[in-house]
């Protein structure tokens, strides 16, 4: 198992990112590459012990910055080290390639150098949320802001697999977010994707709220990537502030921080299960390839454990069974409403396709 990663993309790069490989290398023994500038991954890997770890420099002459569009990342940066793992993947030398790097030119260089999965027209990012329960995949979270509902079903598909053969659930739940749990509610967005979902061979349990995403009945949420960005960074806040809010009361008064030293074991916990580093990375699903996307501040263990979920993702052959269920599932499409609106949403969506540069634009 060979996983690529981006070792000049993320706030700390590439010292943490290094170390985090490293980390994998060592622990989960698992064989990794490093895309970048190869004198700086060099004098890095330098520092640590890595004698008898099977881990390689991929050099690499470009660095996409955050601040490049995805446009001009794929056009005038080829030789990126996004660029340059990705395609590791694409000729098969890497089983994956995870990048904490600028998301939207990972996700543009991805489509254009690993393809869409037969059956999929748009990718979407998937990525989990600690629950009172267990994690609930919620996508899409930032990948496609305007959608259509035969998207929305395509996502319901691809998070169902994911969360049946990564996150280990014998028979997903699946549930399309809207303002409320009747039929009626919802935009025409949501109550045509619902009308879909019914007719399909899913799990599904229909339309949720944004309160039932916590509670842990739910393994998989399914919205537009609006809504789902939206949700994934309110959800990032809430946490840190919950363990902000905690620390300040916890220390406020002797009495309390003595009564916060018994229960420190128990308040680690807490943390552990309202951090993000534990999962690591988001899959982005619907490609003929494994790419997964990382915070933008990755620290190490973030970066192992995404490397860790990307090799899962490789072993249990994800894609493979993805391509099963939407063989299976291939009926709803002719179940799409006919309705003027959504005939103009799928034109507009062409256009945007043809139109490369303008599409990766708008890709967040």
């Amino acid at each position: 198992m060979k996983i690529a990663v981006d070792a000049m993309g993320g706030d700390q790069a590439p010292q943490e990112i290094i170390a985090g490989a490293v980390a994998a290398s060592r622990e989960l023994n698992l064989q990794i590459i490093l895309v970048g500038i190869q004198d700086r991954i060099e004098n890095e890997l330098a520092k640590h012990d890595i004698k008898n770890l099977p881990i390689f420099v991929q050099p690499a002459t470009e660095i996409v910055t955050m601040d490049d569009s995805p446009g001009k990342a794929m056009r005038r940066k080829r030789d990126s080290s996004i660029a340059v793992g990705l395609r590791l993947v694409r000729d098969g030398r890497a089983q994956g390639f995870i990048s904490a790097g600028n998301s939207g030119a990972t996700m543009a260089i991805a489509m254009v150098t690993l393809k869409k999965l037969k059956g999929i027209d748009r990718p979407a990012i998937a990525t989990c949320l600690p629950t009172l329960k267990k994690p609930v995949t919620v996508l899409d979270v930032g990948g496609n802001v305007d959608c259509a509902p035969l998207h929305l079903a395509q996502f319901a598909i691809m998070g169902s697999v994911y969360a049946q053969w990564v996150m280990n659930r014998k028979l997903p739940k699946v549930g399309l977010l809207s303002n409320g749990e009747e039929e009626s509610k919802g935009n025409e967005l949501t109550r045509a994707t619902n009308d879909l979902l019914k007719h399909s061979p899913l799990n599904y349990v229909g339309p949720v709220e944004g309160r039932d995403i916590y509670p842990g009945e739910l393994d998989v949420v399914v919205c537009d990537g609006f809504v789902g960005n939206i949700v994934l960074k309110t959800s990032e806040s809430l946490g840190m502030a919950m363990i902000e809010i905690m620390r300040e009361e916890l220390t406020s008064s002797t009495a309390r921080k003595l009564g916060a030293w018994f229960c420190k074991n128990g308040l680690m916990s807490i943390k552990q299960r309202l951090d993000y580093t534990e999962v690591g990375g988001a899959p982005l699903l619907g490609l003929n390839g494994n790419c997964f996307i990382a915070h933008g501040s990755s620290c190490r263990k973030s970066i192992k454990n995404g490397i860790r979920l990307c090799a899962e993702f490789a072993e249990k052959q994800v894609n493979s069974h993805m391509l099963n269920e939407l063989e299976k599932n291939h009926e709803i499409q002719k179940l799409l409403p006919k309705k003027k609106i959504w005939n103009q949403i799928k034109e507009r969506i062409i256009t945007k396709d043809s139109e490369t540069d303008d599409d990766q634009e708008n890709v967040v």
